[in-house]
């Protein structure tokens, strides 16, 4: 396992993160304590999780993820074996139970999210905490063209990042980062830092995989340049560049199909798409999970690739990946796939 800086912090992540959104509805509390200890042992020690999960999202298992973590982290000796992140949602008119509905990145929501996440980890400190995704009308969550809202009244970024720095302040959070953001959005935030003398953002967490690589487009120099490294998420598209969806199949227990309506990953385009993939992993005697993983962590950009699981063997395979370094000929084959249909699931 390679150990990577967050950004230009002290700390040191594992190129492969252990994220937990199934923790709470696909996977018990046993399940959770399993696959935390099985990760760590084999060198994981990041954890990845938010104050809305379990997916899918509903009042009866938020925070209920968290609070898995929560019991796992109170056995001796495991808070120092981590690194913790976690995520603030964003603005939705959706959450109508979360914080009386209107969720907002302004400081009573952020405060009153962190002590929420706090309780449930069981924790004094958030070792990263996150805006889950943008408080203002951008695109993120797979949205493409930017059309612009000149009445959306967002809250301001200097005044979220106020409100981190006095959490950092009071030992609640120790760096902060951001999740589903655009270059406008991470740039602002990092001028922000330099000019008003605020917290620096030590991460980027957004989607990026064999199917979509958008991230590339106009982030992957700003994650580089100014060492705010990309936390991957998606790596395998929702399971689907495991191969295991395709000819229409639905295994028993999947999560498309559990849950038909995560279409992102499979229409006709991303199909065919995950198909040359597939079968280039399968022609350099690969298994295409870790093919896709072992791709995403070989980028410059990338700090750590967030991989879920549902079961031990899934688990193990997909941390694997961290000691596979893909060929020459494999990325060749990468390329040429990538050229004939770019970013089919953005």
């Amino acid at each position: 396992m390679d150990y990577r800086n967050l950004g230009r912090s002290e700390i040191k992540v594992s190129t492969i993160c252990l994220g937990t959104m199934t923790w709470g509805e696909q996977n018990s509390e046993s399940d959770a304590h399993r696959q935390l200890d099985f990760a760590i042992e084999r060198g994981v020690n990041f954890i990845d999780t938010a104050e809305m999960y379990s997916i899918p999202v509903k009042a009866s298992t938020q925070g209920r993820t968290e609070s898995y973590i929560g019991s796992w982290l109170k056995r001796p000796g495991n808070r120092n074996r981590v690194i913790v992140a976690t995520k603030v949602s964003g603005r939705s008119r959706d959450f109508t139970w979360l914080r009386d509905g209107g969720t907002r990145l302004d400081r009573s929501n952020i405060v009153q999210a962190v002590e929420g996440s706090l309780k449930r980890l069981g924790i004094e400190t958030i070792d990263l905490y996150q805006l889950h995704w943008p408080d203002r009308s951008t695109t993120f969550f797979g949205a493409l063209g930017y059309v612009h809202k000149p009445n959306d009244h967002s809250v301001p970024l200097e005044e979220t990042l106020s409100v981190l720095a006095d959490l950092m302040q009071q030992g609640k959070i120790r760096h902060a980062g951001v999740s589903n953001e655009t270059p406008w959005g991470l740039m602002r935030y990092l001028h922000l830092a330099e000019t008003r003398g605020l917290p620096r953002m030590v991460s980027i967490q957004n989607p990026y995989s064999l199917l979509n690589r958008t991230f590339e487009v106009g982030l992957a120099e700003v994650a580089i340049r100014e060492a705010c490294g990309l936390l991957a998420y998606s790596p395998l598209g929702f399971g689907v560049l495991t191969g295991k969806y395709l000819n229409g199949a639905r295994p028993a227990g999947a999560r498309l199909t559990l849950y038909p309506e995560y279409r992102r990953y499979t229409s006709a385009r991303a199909t065919q798409a995950t198909t040359a993939y597939v079968d280039a992993a399968r022609r350099h005697a690969v298994a295409p999970a870790q093919f896709a993983i072992a791709y995403a962590a070989s980028r410059p950009f990338v700090t750590s690739v967030i991989i879920g699981a549902t079961t031990l063997t899934q688990l193990e395979e997909n941390i694997a990946a961290a000691d596979l370094s893909l060929g020459e000929d494999a990325l060749r084959a990468i390329e040429a796939a990538h050229a004939a249909d770019p970013n089919p699931s953005p």
